[in-house]
């Protein structure tokens, strides 16, 4: 990402500027979406000081400010579409999944979400005209769940055709009947995932301000980050913050964190995708009595909200539970030992 002068923002001199930028602030924009309070505590300036060098942000940056719908429409051009390489389930997203959103995937133990999490994390670094990104993922880890030999399998189990476009994509010679070729591409497929265990939830939220650093560290490289993957969003929160006294600050705490997420898929045209735990409702006596964590707050934030379930073997559902522009619906995928496969 190319480098805004700070220090032309009124109020903003050498040691400010340095302040601002080792806090994450290295640009316009990414001030611009900061609020006066956070400014303020990170870079230790007064408020009133804050919220004049954000407005100022915001001209420079130019945003904040209102437009046509055809504007919009143009700028959603940029927006990219990753493809889970399943023909039925891209079509129930539009496409896939969508760069500048929160995808939240939930369901119960067993599903498959932390499955999606590692097929997703292979699929964004494929080339754009076989329905990746072409880019990096970051995975923030709260169950210890990431498994670099997951990724192994996965690699391994792409279709031919992708094999040898990546091998090529990424300059590497060799043939994929080669297991020296298969294992050199394995690694360098990990080597651009980026992996941080979060041990509570106060570390968690410190990981996704490390990751809005990382990706701005990407930006202009050739593998700039795609996807951050937090597996999964809630489980320290719901450890941490027991009973209704403790819910109201739980809430908060979530709600900052999920806007702090957001604003890297903002900044960096990345996709965010967190899974989410469930819970029973006892006094659901008709349907499905599975309820996802995070209340309302997480309902509001996430652009995208998908349901996945059991069937039977390696079947799962993938339900459709919630989108801006997307009919409810439903598609089937199957769980294998090469990853997810279409049914």
């Amino acid at each position: 990402m190319a480098e805004d002068d700070l220090e032309s923002l009124p109020g903003v001199g050498p040691a400010t500027a340095d302040k601002l930028t080792d806090t994450g602030y290295d640009s316009y924009q990414s001030i611009a979406v900061a609020s006066p309070g956070e400014l303020s505590n990170k870079a230790d300036i007064g408020s009133s000081t804050a919220s004049d060098i954000i407005n100022a942000a915001r001209d420079a940056a130019d945003v904040g400010g209102f437009e046509t719908g055809s504007m919009v429409l143009e700028r959603r051009q940029q927006i990219g579409k990753l493809s889970w390489q399943i023909d039925e389930v891209d079509e129930l997203l539009g496409g896939g999944l969508e760069t500048q959103s929160i995808t939240e995937v939930y369901g119960e133990f067993g599903a498959g979400k932390s499955q999606i999490t590692h097929q997703l994390a292979v699929n964004v670094q494929l080339p754009p005209e076989l329905g990746g990104l072409g880019g990096g993922c970051i995975f923030i880890d709260s169950e210890d769940t990431f498994r670099p030999e997951r990724i192994d399998d996965m690699v391994r189990g792409l279709e031919d055709e992708a094999l040898e476009a990546t091998l090529e994509d990424r300059d590497m010679e060799g043939s994929i009947d080669d297991e020296e070729t298969m294992k050199a591409l394995v690694d360098d497929f990990l080597d651009k995932i980026h992996v941080a265990k979060a041990f509570n939830s106060n570390h968690q939220i410190l990981l996704a301000e490390k990751a809005k650093e990382l990706a701005g560290e990407h930006e202009d490289t050739e593998w700039p980050v795609r996807l951050l993957c937090v597996d999964s969003l809630t489980a320290h929160f719901r450890a941490e913050y027991v009973g209704r006294g403790e819910l109201a600050e739980r809430q908060q705490k979530l709600n900052k964190h999920l806007h702090d997420l957001m604003r890297i898929g903002d900044l960096f045209n990345t996709g965010i995708l967190v899974t989410n735990q469930v819970a029973s409702n006892p006094d659901s006596y008709f349907g499905d009595p599975t309820q996802p964590i995070g209340g309302n707050i997480l309902g509001h934030t996430s652009t995208f909200r998908i349901y996945l379930r059991k069937s039977k073997g390696d079947k799962r559902i993938v339900r459709l539970v919630d989108a801006p522009n997307l009919a409810d619906g439903e598609a089937i995928m199957r769980v294998q030992d090469a990853g997810l496969k279409p049914e």
